[in-house]
């Protein structure tokens, strides 16, 4: 499935990533804070996290990779560091907090990720599992670098309502929904069935010997 790169396509990729980079780059630095890492190590963190995933996939897909394109991705990125660095001074935030941001990086990264491979020409399987890995590898730089298991292996339905969604933005196409209410669509059931997961702690079978 080929997406014609068309301006209205392109501007929605924009603002899909740009949202998704934002949100994200803010659930790195409420794990850094959680912590206890100075500034510097917020905005690494941060910056791992929201430009990590995307980078990763273009990489792959032999794109040039989308912040080193156009600076206002890591901006964005480092802007998102810095307020939620602030704020977290002024007013008090849970622990669980981050679980949303984090969600909503879950859900438009997925999406941008599978647009942004469709857009490529990649087979649609293929783009599936970009969108996968383009919405839980900034997930996964974050826990590492914060010295913590990664999220995605063991906590509730992380990865697979990514590859649920990131698929049913892909069947929403074929069906020729046009492509922002279909990224509407989908990025809302990955996002809200995160929440579920985690509040209903609905989890994969996990591997044990017998």
């Amino acid at each position: 499935m080929l997406l014609d790169p068309n301006p209205a396509l392109l501007n929605s990729l924009y603002w899909i990533t740009l949202i998704a980079v934002i949100v994200s780059s803010a659930s790195g630095v409420l794990i850094a804070g959680f912590k206890k890492f100075d500034l510097f190590g917020v905005i690494i963190i941060a910056i791992a996290t929201g430009l990590g995933g995307g980078s990763l996939r273009d990489m792959l897909l032999g794109r040039e990779v989308f912040w080193i394109h156009d600076q206002v991705f890591f901006i964005a990125s480092l802007g998102s560091a810095i307020i939620i660095f602030i704020t977290a001074r002024i007013i008090v935030i849970s622990h669980r907090f981050f679980l949303i941001p984090d969600a909503a990086g879950l859900a438009t990264f997925a999406i941008a990720g599978t647009l942004a491979s469709l857009m490529m020409g990649v087979p649609w399987l293929i783009a599936s599992f970009m969108g996968v890995m383009t919405g839980t590898m900034g997930g996964i730089f974050r826990d590492i670098l914060s010295n913590e298991p990664p999220l995605v292996f063991h906590s509730p339905l992380y990865a697979t309502v990514s590859w649920a969604g990131s698929l049913l933005f892909i069947a929403l196409l074929y069906i020729d929904i046009n492509v922002t209410p279909a990224a509407i669509i989908a990025g809302t059931a990955i996002f809200t069935a995160r929440l579920l997961a985690l509040y209903f702690k609905i989890n994969l079978p996990k591997f044990r010997f017998k």
